[in-house]
């Protein structure tokens, strides 16, 4: 199982973590998903064959990219 915490700078209110966690939880692989209004950090948890990749994508296509690292 793969961890990752990151910042999505787009987070503005529940409804924005919402939409983030329904969108990754729909990808293959993805075990968790959770996200914090205040701090605008997510973590997720996922196994093969999830990927960073196709999470990154994901969150980008939402127009909720990952701040660069």
């Amino acid at each position: 199982m793969t961890t990752k915490t990151f910042e999505v700078p787009n987070i503005g209110c529940a409804g924005c973590v919402a939409a983030i966690k329904g969108e990754l939880g729909e990808l293959e692989g993805v075990a968790k998903v959770d996200g914090d209004v205040d701090t605008r950090m997510v973590t997720v948890e996922w196994d093969d064959p999830a990927s960073w990749q196709k999470i990154s994508t994901t969150l980008e296509a939402i127009e909720y990219p990952p701040a660069e690292s």
